[in-house]
């Protein structure tokens, strides 16, 4: 009998460990398996302007902006917002992750990337979750070079809720990260979403 307790106490940790890694398996299979919609930004600023400012494509003049000047010559123009993610679970199990590395790509460019510490969770049957994602980046290679500008001033536009501008197509790339043990091990791939941004989304159109 002691020796049943033993034995048993000793594959304890070992079983629990497994059905813990299971269930993380299970909740991140059910988030790749979830929609996501990009709902609305909000807190977005480019070279400490509001993005609104930028309504028409003259306003981007470094003449009208210091900062915006000051940014082009340091090589350094900070691009920051609050983009809010809608994750909808149209499966019947719980989706979930603890934590995850997000990559948001414009033009084949990475625009931001970042990680997101934490707990995620969508419930089954069409359950929705709002998350915001904080983005922060340089974005003085967006700005000059040829293969981005146009689509990055675009994206502009559309982000000061400029009217008469084309949407601009988003990619977001999530990578969810399992917990095993006192590791972190990334799920293998990432969930790719490509969404279109028109100039309503600051109003969460």
């Amino acid at each position: 009998m002691k020796k049943g307790i033993i034995v048993l106490l000793a594959v304890l940790p070992l079983l629990l460990s497994r059905c813990s890694v299971n269930q993380q398996l299970s909740q991140a299979k059910a988030l790749g398996d979830c929609r996501y919609t990009i709902a609305s930004a909000d807190s977005v600023f480019l070279a400490g302007t509001d993005i609104r400012e930028f309504r028409k494509l003259e306003d981007l003049n470094p003449a009208r902006f210091p900062r915006l000047a000051a940014g082009l010559l340091t090589r350094n123009v900070p691009l920051d917002a609050r983009i809010n993610l809608d994750i909808t679970n149209p499966t019947n199990k719980l989706a979930g992750i603890n934590q995850l590395e997000y990559k948001v790509i414009l033009a084949g460019q990475e625009l931001f990337n970042g990680f997101l510490n934490q707990r995620i969770e969508v419930q089954p049957g069409g359950g929705r979750t709002r998350i915001p994602v904080r983005l922060n980046a340089n974005a003085y290679q967006l700005l000059t070079d040829a293969k981005t500008r146009d689509a990055f001033t675009q994206l502009v536009q559309n982000l000061s809720g400029s009217s008469g501008t084309q949407p601009s197509k988003l990619t977001i790339k999530i990578k969810p990260t399992l917990a095993l043990g006192n590791k972190a091990v990334n799920y293998p791939g990432y969930i790719t979403i490509d969404q279109e941004v028109t100039n309503k989304i600051l109003l969460g159109n």
